[in-house]
């Protein structure tokens, strides 16, 4: 009894501790759920010869990757800024030369430009800082300007539809892409070719304004682990007969078992079932 009032004595001390951390704050944020419609697709030199051969497409995949993040004040409206965005989207096509023949995998780049206006508060200083670095002197990073810091998170983009049409003048890159990105397509993108393929994407994405502040909060106690290291010295075998039999990949799951149907066994929703 004794030791648990100590405990909670010490808890009840360590909670009313004041401590001043740097942590980033989010001043503002927002969702979107867009749908980036026929937007160009991308290819190489050897890809684009496929799609110019091609009398089909189909979307198979899409993924994200990369995000360029522009941040600038936005002018007579202190605190706002403007937050704008280039997505860069990998998608994969099966791509068909002919009607009744096996599709070719292909893979194109497209690009996508989004604007938003977010509060992020003001700062009038200069942030200068140094990192250690291991036999050098410590030398300070670049100042930057007190500007926060934009963040965008991206859902895995959904593929919807995508369409082989003639080339237009206005199916042209709309700006260099960066040569991390053209590396994936064998290292150069062109936009010459007789067919441009538009994808349609389903995209969820999250901005936000954060900024480094000086928070007091109330500490509990430090974080001292209290789980023990257990090391891997078993042997194969010792290991691997902790591991559970893996039952449900030798009797699939029931429709009932996976919540999907209505428990009457025959699995259909509608009332008219017999």
């Amino acid at each position: 009894m004794a030791d648990n009032l100590t405990n909670e004595a010490a808890a009840e001390r360590n909670c009313n501790e004041p401590v001043c951390i740097d942590a980033r704050r989010v001043y503002d944020s927002c969702g979107d759920k867009d749908c980036l419609s026929d937007m160009p697709v991308f290819f190489s030199e050897e890809s684009q010869s496929s799609i110019d051969a091609a009398v089909n497409v189909r979307l198979r995949d899409a993924d994200v990757l990369n995000v360029m993040l522009d941040i600038e004040p936005v002018p007579f409206h202190r605190g706002f800024y403007s937050i704008d965005m280039t997505f860069f989207f990998e998608v994969t096509l099966d791509v068909f030369t002919s009607p009744c023949t096996t599709p070719t995998a292909v893979n194109g780049i497209c690009i996508s430009d989004k604007k938003v206006i977010l509060y992020g508060s003001e700062g009038n200083v200069r942030i200068f800082s140094s990192d250690l670095s291991t036999d050098e002197y410590d030398t300070q990073n670049i100042p930057s300007r007190s500007l926060p810091t934009a963040n965008v998170q991206v859902a895995q983009p959904i593929p919807l539809a995508a369409s082989l049409k003639e080339k237009r003048p206005c199916h042209r890159l709309p700006r260099k892409i960066p040569t991390a990105i053209t590396e994936r397509l064998g290292g150069s993108v062109t936009d010459n070719g007789e067919k441009v393929v538009l994808a349609t994407l389903g995209v969820f994405s999250i901005v936000q304004l954060l900024r480094n502040v000086q928070m007091l909060i109330p500490a509990y106690d430090f974080c001292v682990p209290e789980k023990r290291c257990v090391g891997s010295t078993d042997s194969p075998c010792e290991m691997f007969s902790r591991l559970d039999f893996p039952t449900d990949e030798f009797f699939p799951p029931n429709v009932t078992d996976s919540g999907s149907g209505d428990g009457g066994g025959c699995g259909c929703r509608s009332e008219s079932c017999d």
